[in-house]
């Protein structure tokens, strides 16, 4: 066991981190991606240093496959950017950088400062960074030139413990943050491990801080806990810690409300994290329809309605503006959603078909945001050339428009 070291303001070493060698941690270089490994070697060999940090490497420990290797520098985004034509700077408040290899996605951030608090936007040291972590179990750097886990907040003896400690204070850690609390549960029930009194008592305390959190930062966690194979403990944990309210206040207000609701709401969650273990690659939408098929079954009875409603695309507009409500402040990509309810009513025995046309303007737009370059649509005129027919201009696509394409192709069945 080796031990990092940085001065005091006299000059004076400090012990800082315990080191873990090669034989004193489970984490084998053969199950780190190669293309992390390629670029954590790039930028060692400009002068940098990289570790891969975070969820990566409390999966290696526990002796999980990591989903995603997300890498720690000194370098700023502006260098990373220079050293890898394949990537991009992203983010307004605190810029990282994005390294594309085929489908893969390699997150590469700089360390933080702690001038300005746990969320300031200034770059710093490492020793810094770590404080800037929310958990122990996520506050550790793996080396994979050395081989060796460096440990600022003895995260490994609380990953051995099974135990959900913070790293920022519980005073402030959830103010400056609130989505730290999501994190917080998301991390104690999908990995099994204990969540202290202390931090629960604090989650109960100061959960209504989730109310002005942004839409998209909590769609982007509510789709992580539906991915994770663990929903149905995770959401479990939020209903007795007041989070999920905040998440899907919708379906909480029907879990008290309506007898048995709960019970069948859950059983979906586990029926969800069982097509997680046999189709992990499955489509948002059908994840989705685990969440909306009980709010869609409590609607009306769906057989009276198909035998005294010859026209179900009725029913799915009606059934589309409901749901959409239903599931805010969440809101996942239009297409998605509408998959979702159509495999409900399909299970309803309502049957409604979409023309993929409804959704080419959709895809324009999606690969203009991508960076990716349109077909051209018109060419400009040459000189001698006689005058091409101007086309009709193209009908833009609305909600209103996708759900009039669908009365047209519906049947039920």
């Amino acid at each position: 066991m080796l031990y990092r070291y940085s001065a005091d303001k006299n000059g004076r070493p400090v012990k800082k981190a315990v080191i873990y060698t090669k034989n004193e941690h489970p984490i084998k270089k053969t199950t780190i991606d190669p293309d992390a490994l390629k670029i954590i070697t790039c930028l060692r060999d400009n002068g940098f240093s990289a570790y891969i940090v975070g969820g990566a490497v409390r999966d290696l420990i526990v002796g999980k496959t990591p989903k995603d290797f997300d890498i720690t520098t000194d370098a700023t985004p502006a260098r990373i950017k220079k050293l890898f034509h394949n990537s991009r700077i992203i983010g307004k408040r605190f810029r990282l950088v994005h390294i594309f290899f085929g489908d893969k996605i390699f997150e590469v951030s700089t360390f933080r400062s702690l001038v300005d608090g746990t969320v300031g936007n200034r770059f710093g040291t490492m020793d810094e960074d770590v404080m800037r972590r929310d958990f122990t179990l996520n506050a550790l750097y793996y080396d994979p030139v050395k081989e060796q886990v460096i440990d600022y907040v003895n995260g490994v003896k609380d990953i051995k413990a099974k135990r959900l400690m913070p790293v920022i204070p519980l005073d402030i850690i959830f103010k400056d943050d609130p989505v730290r609390m999501i994190r917080a549960v998301k991390y104690a029930a999908g990995t099994g491990f204990h969540l202290p009194s202390k931090v629960r008592r604090a989650i109960l305390k100061d959960s209504g801080l989730l109310s002005p959190v942004s839409p998209s930062r909590l769609t982007e966690e509510l789709i992580k806990i539906l991915n994770s194979g663990s929903s149905y403990e995770i959401v479990s944990l939020a209903l007795r810690t007041n989070v999920y309210m905040h998440l899907q206040p919708s379906a909480c207000a029907l879990l008290y409300e309506k007898p048995g609701f709960e019970k069948k709401y859950l059983q979906n969650l586990k029926n969800l994290d069982a097509l997680i273990v046999v189709e992990p690659d499955a489509c948002l939408g059908k994840k989705l329809s685990y969440i909306i098929y009980d709010f869609i079954e409590s609607l009306t009875d769906w057989k009276k309605e198909t035998e005294e409603n010859p026209n179900p695309s009725e029913l799915y507009a009606r059934t589309w503006s409901q749901c959409r409500n239903f599931i805010l402040p969440m809101n996942p990509p239009r297409v998605e959603l509408e998959y979702a309810i159509r495999t409900c009513l399909k299970k309803l025995g309502v049957n409604t078909k979409i023309p993929k046309s409804a959704f080419t303007g959709k895809k324009r737009k999606s690969a203009s945001e991508n960076g990716e370059t349109p077909k051209p649509v018109a060419e400009k005129k040459k000189a001698g050339q006689p005058a091409r027919k101007r086309r009709k201009p193209r009908q833009r696509i609305t909600e209103a428009a996708v759900i009039a394409d669908a009365a047209e192709v519906v049947e039920v069945v």
